[in-house]
């Protein structure tokens, strides 16, 4: 299992990566248009170096030709750094590109994946990753948590090496329900998850709980029972 952060915004980034077991970071250009004007290219590597090279990160290309795509990729490789994963919107062109980067080992993730069959040609296509969006697929009126048991079957099935990428959440139910039905991992936005741990229930049970604690002691944390 694993937690990715959906953001580009550095704060929430340095602030939550304090508190959350998170393994990476991914973005796309409607998250980088919350951050404003910034220069793309320092950014990222500002991400990086926040997050480390043990973490995964995953940046979108925005060409939409085959051509332009391999060129946003060795943009991207050349002026972040050669281990980013290339986001690559699961088209046609698209599909060119993720069977041609990984011809030359770099790593990629299948994007903006809305149907059964853009998962599919994915996975054969030998894509790292795969991101079916939650929301966007149950708009559609594609059950998403079948998808999801679809893709695992086929990658087990055929022994890929794919991960599922599960995005596009509103809620922290939904979340769990993608990990459920067999995502490997789960790309969410960091507010998301502390509005969760923020509950008014989670609270109270503490309030109680220190509560019950000071009725039979004096020192108000077991630290303080020290001499």
């Amino acid at each position: 299992m694993e937690i990715l952060f959906d953001t580009a915004n550095l704060e929430s980034i340095k602030k939550y990566s304090q508190i959350y077991p998170f393994t990476g970071v991914t973005s796309n250009p409607s998250i980088l248009k919350a951050e404003g004007k910034i220069e793309f290219f320092a950014h990222m590597r500002e991400i990086r170096a926040i997050i480390g090279m043990e973490r995964t990160l995953h940046i979108q290309t925005i060409a939409e030709d085959l051509d332009g795509i391999l060129r946003d990729a060795d943009a991207i490789l050349k002026n972040v750094d050669s281990r980013v994963f290339i986001k690559i919107p699961t088209t046609e062109a698209g599909l060119q590109a993720i069977m041609k980067l990984k011809s030359q080992g770099v790593g990629v993730t299948a994007t903006a994946i809305y149907s059964k069959i853009q998962g599919f040609m994915a996975i054969m296509a030998g894509a790292d990753y795969i991101a079916p969006y939650r929301n966007r697929m149950e708009n559609l009126d594609v059950n998403f948590a079948e998808a999801i048991s679809a893709f695992r079957n086929g990658i087990e099935e055929n022994h890929a090496n794919c991960k599922i990428l599960a995005a596009s959440f509103k809620n922290i139910a939904q979340v769990n329900k993608a990990l459920l039905a067999g995502a490997h991992t789960v790309t969410v936005p960091p507010q998301l998850l502390h509005s969760t741990f923020q509950m008014a229930s989670v609270q109270k049970a503490i309030d109680d709980f220190r509560s019950d604690w000071e009725s039979v002691q004096d020192a108000k944390t077991i630290g303080d029972l020290q001499e």
